[in-house]
Protein backbone atom coordinates (compact mmCIF):
# COMPACT_ATOMS: atom_id res chain seq x y z
CA UNK A 1 0.00 0.00 0.00
CA UNK A 2 1.14 3.72 -0.57
CA UNK A 3 2.66 5.42 1.93
CA UNK A 4 -0.68 8.15 1.94
CA UNK A 5 -3.31 5.54 1.78
CA UNK A 6 -1.76 3.17 4.66
CA UNK A 7 -0.93 7.27 6.31
CA UNK A 8 -4.81 7.72 5.91
CA UNK A 9 -6.10 4.26 6.75
CA UNK A 10 -4.66 3.96 10.30
CA UNK A 11 -6.51 7.21 11.73
CA UNK A 12 -9.08 6.56 14.65
CA UNK A 13 -11.95 6.08 13.66
CA UNK A 14 -15.38 7.20 15.00
CA UNK A 15 -15.94 3.23 15.92
CA UNK A 16 -12.55 3.48 17.98
CA UNK A 17 -13.65 5.76 20.89
CA UNK A 18 -16.78 6.24 23.43
CA UNK A 19 -18.83 9.31 22.58
CA UNK A 20 -21.29 8.95 25.20
CA UNK A 21 -21.88 12.22 27.09
CA UNK A 22 -19.07 13.98 25.28
CA UNK A 23 -19.80 17.20 23.56
CA UNK A 24 -18.87 16.11 19.61
CA UNK A 25 -17.79 18.86 16.80
CA UNK A 26 -18.60 17.44 13.18
CA UNK A 27 -17.38 18.89 10.48
CA UNK A 28 -19.25 17.99 7.46
CA UNK A 29 -19.54 18.75 3.95
CA UNK A 30 -23.30 20.42 2.93
CA UNK A 31 -21.89 22.13 -0.07
CA UNK A 32 -24.74 21.18 -1.97
CA UNK A 33 -25.72 22.45 -5.03
CA UNK A 34 -29.15 24.59 -5.45
CA UNK A 35 -30.60 26.28 -8.07
CA UNK A 36 -31.74 29.81 -8.19
CA UNK A 37 -34.67 30.03 -5.32
CA UNK A 38 -32.53 27.76 -2.84
CA UNK A 39 -33.83 24.52 -3.41
CA UNK A 40 -31.27 22.20 -2.78
CA UNK A 41 -31.05 19.85 -6.04
CA UNK A 42 -28.81 17.04 -4.85
CA UNK A 43 -29.01 16.16 -1.03
CA UNK A 44 -26.41 13.46 -1.71
CA UNK A 45 -23.52 15.25 0.46
CA UNK A 46 -26.62 15.75 3.28
CA UNK A 47 -26.91 11.79 3.24
CA UNK A 48 -23.71 10.86 3.51
CA UNK A 49 -23.19 12.61 6.69
CA UNK A 50 -26.25 10.99 8.20
CA UNK A 51 -24.50 7.59 9.57
CA UNK A 52 -22.45 9.69 11.48
CA UNK A 53 -24.66 11.74 12.76
CA UNK A 54 -26.92 9.31 13.74
CA UNK A 55 -23.91 7.05 15.06
CA UNK A 56 -23.27 10.04 17.87
CA UNK A 57 -27.55 10.49 18.59
CA UNK A 58 -27.67 6.62 19.03
CA UNK A 59 -24.84 6.79 20.78
CA UNK A 60 -25.71 9.32 23.73
CA UNK A 61 -23.41 12.18 22.46
CA UNK A 62 -24.58 15.42 25.08
CA UNK A 63 -24.51 17.46 22.52
CA UNK A 64 -23.86 17.45 18.46
CA UNK A 65 -22.52 21.04 16.85
CA UNK A 66 -22.21 20.04 12.98
CA UNK A 67 -19.94 23.04 10.81
CA UNK A 68 -20.27 23.28 7.32
CA UNK A 69 -19.35 25.78 4.32
CA UNK A 70 -21.60 26.39 1.51
CA UNK A 71 -20.67 28.32 -1.79
CA UNK A 72 -17.59 30.92 -1.61
CA UNK A 73 -18.60 33.88 0.71
CA UNK A 74 -16.40 36.64 0.62
CA UNK A 75 -15.62 35.85 4.48
CA UNK A 76 -18.29 37.61 5.29
CA UNK A 77 -22.48 37.32 5.95
CA UNK A 78 -24.25 37.02 2.93
CA UNK A 79 -27.76 36.11 2.87
CA UNK A 80 -27.29 33.71 -0.67
CA UNK A 81 -24.84 31.34 1.36
CA UNK A 82 -26.92 31.39 4.26
CA UNK A 83 -27.44 27.68 5.77
CA UNK A 84 -30.73 28.36 6.78
CA UNK A 85 -32.35 26.43 3.96
CA UNK A 86 -30.25 24.09 4.61
CA UNK A 87 -31.47 23.14 8.02
CA UNK A 88 -34.91 22.43 7.32
CA UNK A 89 -33.63 19.14 4.68
CA UNK A 90 -31.30 18.28 7.17
CA UNK A 91 -34.07 18.07 10.21
CA UNK A 92 -36.36 15.88 7.46
CA UNK A 93 -33.81 13.62 6.75
CA UNK A 94 -32.51 13.33 10.57
CA UNK A 95 -36.11 13.09 11.81
CA UNK A 96 -34.96 15.19 14.64
CA UNK A 97 -34.96 18.81 15.47
CA UNK A 98 -31.60 20.91 14.12
CA UNK A 99 -31.29 24.07 16.17
CA UNK A 100 -29.59 26.93 13.98
CA UNK A 101 -26.94 28.78 15.50
CA UNK A 102 -26.06 32.41 13.63
CA UNK A 103 -23.36 33.46 16.20
CA UNK A 104 -21.57 30.45 17.82
CA UNK A 105 -19.89 33.12 19.94
CA UNK A 106 -22.47 34.38 21.09
CA UNK A 107 -24.10 31.16 21.69
CA UNK A 108 -21.30 29.70 22.98
CA UNK A 109 -22.21 29.04 27.05
CA UNK A 110 -25.35 27.17 25.34
CA UNK A 111 -23.53 24.88 22.98
CA UNK A 112 -20.73 23.87 25.29
CA UNK A 113 -22.92 23.09 28.08
CA UNK A 114 -23.71 19.43 27.75
CA UNK A 115 -27.83 18.56 26.81
CA UNK A 116 -28.70 15.38 25.81
CA UNK A 117 -28.88 14.79 21.86
CA UNK A 118 -29.19 18.37 21.12
CA UNK A 119 -28.03 18.90 17.49
CA UNK A 120 -27.11 22.35 16.41
CA UNK A 121 -25.64 23.69 13.14
CA UNK A 122 -23.82 26.68 13.06
CA UNK A 123 -24.07 29.29 9.96
CA UNK A 124 -21.52 29.06 7.35
CA UNK A 125 -18.32 29.18 8.91
CA UNK A 126 -16.86 30.59 5.36
CA UNK A 127 -18.97 33.81 6.86
CA UNK A 128 -15.74 34.06 8.89
CA UNK A 129 -12.52 35.53 7.68
CA UNK A 130 -10.46 33.07 9.51
CA UNK A 131 -11.59 30.32 8.22
CA UNK A 132 -9.88 29.84 4.85
CA UNK A 133 -6.22 31.22 6.79
CA UNK A 134 -6.73 28.49 9.42
CA UNK A 135 -7.04 31.31 11.97
CA UNK A 136 -5.69 29.67 15.47
CA UNK A 137 -8.00 32.23 17.48
CA UNK A 138 -11.18 30.60 15.14
CA UNK A 139 -9.65 27.37 15.65
CA UNK A 140 -9.42 27.72 19.00
CA UNK A 141 -12.89 29.41 19.56
CA UNK A 142 -14.42 25.84 17.54
CA UNK A 143 -12.19 23.92 19.78
CA UNK A 144 -13.54 25.01 22.73
CA UNK A 145 -17.03 24.12 22.61
CA UNK A 146 -16.41 20.47 22.19
CA UNK A 147 -14.89 17.35 23.42
CA UNK A 148 -14.45 15.40 20.49
CA UNK A 149 -13.69 16.74 17.10
CA UNK A 150 -15.12 14.11 14.24
CA UNK A 151 -14.00 15.71 10.90
CA UNK A 152 -16.32 13.70 8.22
CA UNK A 153 -16.00 16.41 5.44
CA UNK A 154 -14.00 14.68 2.87
CA UNK A 155 -14.91 17.58 0.49
CA UNK A 156 -12.80 20.01 2.21
CA UNK A 157 -9.92 17.04 3.53
CA UNK A 158 -7.51 18.62 0.64
CA UNK A 159 -7.83 22.57 2.45
CA UNK A 160 -5.99 23.75 5.65
CA UNK A 161 -8.86 25.67 7.24
CA UNK A 162 -10.07 26.31 10.97
CA UNK A 163 -12.70 24.01 10.83
CA UNK A 164 -10.65 20.70 8.69
CA UNK A 165 -7.21 21.75 9.84
CA UNK A 166 -6.51 24.19 12.72
CA UNK A 167 -9.32 22.99 15.48
CA UNK A 168 -7.09 19.30 15.16
CA UNK A 169 -4.54 21.06 17.25
CA UNK A 170 -6.46 22.56 20.57
CA UNK A 171 -9.08 19.42 20.96
CA UNK A 172 -7.97 15.88 22.77
CA UNK A 173 -10.01 13.53 20.67
CA UNK A 174 -10.39 13.66 17.39
CA UNK A 175 -11.22 11.22 14.83
CA UNK A 176 -12.56 10.57 11.48
CA UNK A 177 -16.22 9.86 10.58
CA UNK A 178 -17.56 7.44 8.84
CA UNK A 179 -17.64 9.15 5.45
CA UNK A 180 -13.65 9.87 5.60
CA UNK A 181 -13.20 6.29 5.95
CA UNK A 182 -15.66 4.90 3.50
CA UNK A 183 -13.39 7.27 1.16
CA UNK A 184 -10.06 5.68 2.17
CA UNK A 185 -11.35 1.78 1.51
CA UNK A 186 -12.46 2.62 -1.27
CA UNK A 187 -9.61 4.15 -2.80
CA UNK A 188 -7.33 1.59 -1.23
CA UNK A 189 -9.40 -1.24 -3.17
CA UNK A 190 -8.79 0.41 -6.41
CA UNK A 191 -5.00 1.60 -6.06
CA UNK A 192 -3.96 -0.68 -3.71
CA UNK A 193 -5.56 -3.79 -3.83
CA UNK A 194 -6.55 -3.46 -7.25
CA UNK A 195 -7.68 -6.26 -9.81
CA UNK A 196 -5.80 -5.90 -13.47
CA UNK A 197 -6.27 -4.26 -16.34
CA UNK A 198 -6.78 -0.86 -14.53
CA UNK A 199 -7.55 1.98 -16.44
CA UNK A 200 -7.82 6.08 -15.56
CA UNK A 201 -10.06 8.01 -17.41
CA UNK A 202 -8.86 11.83 -17.35
CA UNK A 203 -11.36 14.69 -19.00
CA UNK A 204 -12.00 17.75 -17.82
CA UNK A 205 -10.29 21.28 -19.23
CA UNK A 206 -6.93 21.68 -17.78
CA UNK A 207 -4.04 19.41 -18.30
CA UNK A 208 -2.27 21.86 -15.64
CA UNK A 209 -4.69 20.84 -12.75
CA UNK A 210 -3.66 17.09 -12.87
CA UNK A 211 -0.12 16.98 -14.10
CA UNK A 212 1.04 15.61 -10.35
CA UNK A 213 -1.68 12.88 -11.34
CA UNK A 214 -0.65 12.01 -14.80
CA UNK A 215 2.92 11.31 -13.26
CA UNK A 216 2.04 9.78 -10.22
CA UNK A 217 -0.16 6.93 -11.52
CA UNK A 218 1.73 5.94 -14.32
CA UNK A 219 3.52 3.27 -12.98
CA UNK A 220 0.31 1.81 -10.98
CA UNK A 221 -2.18 1.78 -14.39
CA UNK A 222 -2.68 -0.09 -17.61
CA UNK A 223 -4.90 2.00 -19.69
CA UNK A 224 -4.87 5.97 -19.89
CA UNK A 225 -8.10 7.26 -21.82
CA UNK A 226 -8.02 10.73 -22.35
CA UNK A 227 -11.34 13.08 -23.41
CA UNK A 228 -12.44 16.72 -22.38
CA UNK A 229 -10.54 19.67 -23.37
CA UNK A 230 -7.63 18.22 -21.84
CA UNK A 231 -7.29 15.69 -25.01
CA UNK A 232 -6.83 18.78 -26.97
CA UNK A 233 -3.20 19.70 -25.75
CA UNK A 234 -2.53 15.75 -26.10
CA UNK A 235 -3.62 16.02 -29.78
CA UNK A 236 -1.75 19.35 -30.21
CA UNK A 237 1.06 17.46 -28.93
CA UNK A 238 0.84 14.52 -31.71
CA UNK A 239 0.52 17.59 -34.36
CA UNK A 240 -3.55 18.08 -34.90
CA UNK A 241 -4.31 21.55 -35.67
CA UNK A 242 -7.03 22.14 -33.35
CA UNK A 243 -8.18 25.78 -34.39
CA UNK A 244 -10.13 27.46 -31.88
CA UNK A 245 -10.82 24.39 -29.35
CA UNK A 246 -9.30 25.03 -26.36
CA UNK A 247 -6.06 23.59 -25.15
CA UNK A 248 -3.14 24.77 -23.76
CA UNK A 249 0.04 25.93 -25.38
CA UNK A 250 2.09 26.21 -22.08
CA UNK A 251 1.99 22.22 -21.71
CA UNK A 252 1.73 20.77 -25.01
CA UNK A 253 5.72 19.59 -24.22
CA UNK A 254 4.16 18.39 -20.82
CA UNK A 255 1.51 16.07 -22.64
CA UNK A 256 4.14 14.96 -25.00
CA UNK A 257 6.38 13.96 -22.11
CA UNK A 258 3.45 12.40 -20.74
CA UNK A 259 2.99 10.28 -24.02
CA UNK A 260 6.51 9.16 -23.70
CA UNK A 261 6.50 8.00 -20.12
CA UNK A 262 3.44 6.22 -20.45
CA UNK A 263 5.12 4.08 -23.62
CA UNK A 264 8.07 3.37 -21.22
CA UNK A 265 5.69 1.84 -18.75
CA UNK A 266 3.60 -0.29 -20.79
CA UNK A 267 0.58 2.11 -20.20
CA UNK A 268 -1.84 2.00 -23.66
CA UNK A 269 -3.28 5.80 -23.95
CA UNK A 270 -6.41 5.98 -25.47
CA UNK A 271 -6.93 9.73 -27.46
CA UNK A 272 -10.13 10.82 -29.44
CA UNK A 273 -10.21 10.10 -32.73
CA UNK A 274 -13.04 12.34 -33.89
CA UNK A 275 -15.04 14.74 -32.40
CA UNK A 276 -17.80 16.72 -31.96
CA UNK A 277 -17.15 20.56 -32.97
CA UNK A 278 -19.06 23.96 -32.97
CA UNK A 279 -19.36 26.92 -34.39
CA UNK A 280 -20.64 28.50 -30.95
CA UNK A 281 -20.56 27.16 -27.84
CA UNK A 282 -22.73 29.60 -26.45
CA UNK A 283 -24.87 29.75 -29.43
CA UNK A 284 -24.26 27.05 -31.24
CA UNK A 285 -26.04 27.04 -35.45
CA UNK A 286 -23.91 24.34 -36.83
CA UNK A 287 -22.81 21.33 -35.02
CA UNK A 288 -20.71 18.63 -36.72
CA UNK A 289 -18.91 15.36 -36.36
CA UNK A 290 -15.29 14.81 -37.73
CA UNK A 291 -11.84 12.93 -37.40
CA UNK A 292 -10.12 14.44 -34.49
CA UNK A 293 -7.08 15.88 -37.30
CA UNK A 294 -10.24 17.45 -39.67
CA UNK A 295 -11.68 20.27 -37.34
CA UNK A 296 -12.77 22.89 -39.46
CA UNK A 297 -11.66 26.50 -39.60
CA UNK A 298 -13.55 28.88 -36.96
CA UNK A 299 -14.78 25.97 -34.94
CA UNK A 300 -14.20 24.29 -31.24
CA UNK A 301 -13.82 20.72 -30.06
CA UNK A 302 -16.99 20.20 -27.98
CA UNK A 303 -17.41 16.14 -26.81
CA UNK A 304 -16.03 13.09 -28.18
CA UNK A 305 -17.67 11.44 -30.94
CA UNK A 306 -18.81 8.09 -31.84
CA UNK A 307 -16.10 6.20 -33.03
CA UNK A 308 -14.09 7.56 -30.03
CA UNK A 309 -16.85 6.21 -27.61
CA UNK A 310 -16.75 3.22 -29.48
CA UNK A 311 -12.67 3.28 -28.88
CA UNK A 312 -12.79 4.13 -25.22
CA UNK A 313 -15.63 0.79 -24.79
CA UNK A 314 -13.80 -1.92 -26.17
CA UNK A 315 -10.67 -0.82 -23.99
CA UNK A 316 -12.99 -0.51 -20.92
CA UNK A 317 -14.74 -3.81 -21.54
CA UNK A 318 -11.04 -5.34 -21.14
CA UNK A 319 -10.72 -3.70 -17.72
CA UNK A 320 -11.22 -4.76 -13.99
CA UNK A 321 -10.72 -1.82 -11.89
CA UNK A 322 -11.90 1.79 -13.63
CA UNK A 323 -10.90 5.04 -12.12
CA UNK A 324 -13.21 7.70 -13.63
CA UNK A 325 -12.16 11.70 -13.07
CA UNK A 326 -13.05 14.37 -15.67
CA UNK A 327 -15.79 14.67 -18.05
CA UNK A 328 -15.51 14.02 -21.67
CA UNK A 329 -17.08 17.28 -23.19
CA UNK A 330 -19.18 20.44 -21.82
CA UNK A 331 -21.92 17.79 -20.96
CA UNK A 332 -24.11 21.02 -19.15
CA UNK A 333 -24.69 21.67 -22.75
CA UNK A 334 -27.47 19.21 -23.82
CA UNK A 335 -26.12 19.06 -27.72
CA UNK A 336 -22.61 19.14 -26.03
CA UNK A 337 -23.45 15.66 -23.16
CA UNK A 338 -23.67 12.74 -25.01
CA UNK A 339 -20.18 11.48 -24.53
CA UNK A 340 -20.11 12.12 -21.12
CA UNK A 341 -23.34 10.62 -20.22
CA UNK A 342 -22.92 7.33 -22.58
CA UNK A 343 -19.49 7.10 -21.21
CA UNK A 344 -20.85 6.85 -17.83
CA UNK A 345 -23.67 4.10 -19.12
CA UNK A 346 -20.98 2.42 -20.52
CA UNK A 347 -18.72 2.08 -17.07
CA UNK A 348 -22.11 1.68 -15.33
CA UNK A 349 -22.81 -1.46 -17.53
CA UNK A 350 -18.86 -3.35 -17.01
CA UNK A 351 -18.28 -5.98 -14.52
CA UNK A 352 -15.71 -3.66 -13.29
CA UNK A 353 -14.94 -2.45 -9.79
CA UNK A 354 -15.45 1.59 -10.57
CA UNK A 355 -14.93 4.59 -8.74
CA UNK A 356 -15.65 7.97 -9.48
CA UNK A 357 -13.83 11.22 -8.32
CA UNK A 358 -16.41 13.46 -7.30
CA UNK A 359 -17.28 17.02 -8.76
CA UNK A 360 -18.31 17.19 -12.54
CA UNK A 361 -17.63 14.13 -12.87
CA UNK A 362 -20.20 13.01 -9.92
CA UNK A 363 -22.44 15.52 -11.06
CA UNK A 364 -22.38 14.05 -14.64
CA UNK A 365 -23.20 10.41 -13.34
CA UNK A 366 -26.20 11.51 -11.21
CA UNK A 367 -27.55 13.49 -14.34
CA UNK A 368 -27.45 10.60 -16.75
CA UNK A 369 -29.64 8.55 -13.95
CA UNK A 370 -26.46 5.92 -13.35
CA UNK A 371 -25.31 7.06 -10.39
CA UNK A 372 -26.42 3.58 -8.11
CA UNK A 373 -24.62 1.80 -11.14
CA UNK A 374 -21.03 2.66 -9.77
CA UNK A 375 -19.22 0.82 -7.28
CA UNK A 376 -18.47 4.05 -5.38
CA UNK A 377 -18.96 7.46 -5.97
CA UNK A 378 -16.45 9.91 -4.22
CA UNK A 379 -17.86 13.29 -2.26
CA UNK A 380 -14.61 15.41 -2.84
CA UNK A 381 -13.50 16.21 -6.74
CA UNK A 382 -10.03 18.20 -5.46
CA UNK A 383 -9.88 15.70 -2.62
CA UNK A 384 -9.76 12.66 -4.42
CA UNK A 385 -7.50 14.18 -6.97
CA UNK A 386 -4.73 14.97 -4.49
CA UNK A 387 -5.26 11.20 -2.97
CA UNK A 388 -4.82 9.75 -6.29
CA UNK A 389 -1.70 11.75 -7.06
CA UNK A 390 -0.14 10.49 -3.63
CA UNK A 391 -1.00 13.08 -1.25
CA UNK A 392 -1.86 12.88 2.39
CA UNK A 393 -4.50 15.00 2.87
CA UNK A 394 -4.46 17.43 5.87
CA UNK A 395 -7.89 16.63 7.04
CA UNK A 396 -6.04 13.33 8.32
CA UNK A 397 -2.79 14.75 8.90
CA UNK A 398 -3.45 15.34 12.73
CA UNK A 399 -6.08 13.16 13.39
CA UNK A 400 -5.46 10.51 16.47
CA UNK A 401 -3.63 7.33 15.14
CA UNK A 402 -4.47 3.71 15.72
CA UNK A 403 -1.66 1.93 17.94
Amino acid sequence: MTSNIRYMSGVKSLRDIDVEGQRVLIRVDFNVPVDDHNNIADDRRIRAALPTINYCIDHNACSITLVTHFGRPKGQYDEKYSLKHIRKRLERLLNKRVEFVEDFEASKDEIASCSLERVFLLENIRFREGEKQNDIQLSQKLASICDVYVNDAFGTAHREHASTFGITQFVKTKVAGFLMMNEIKAFSKALEEPTHPIALIIGGAKISSKITLLETVLKKIDKLIIGGAMSNTFLKALGYDMKNSLYEEDFVQTASEVLSKAKENGVKIYLPVDLVITDSIEKPVDVKIVPAQDILDGFSSVDIGPATLKLFSEALGLSNTIIWNGPMGIYEIDKFSKGTFKLASIIADSYAYTIVGGGDTADAVDRCGESENFSFISTGGGASLELLEGKILPGFKNLDRKE
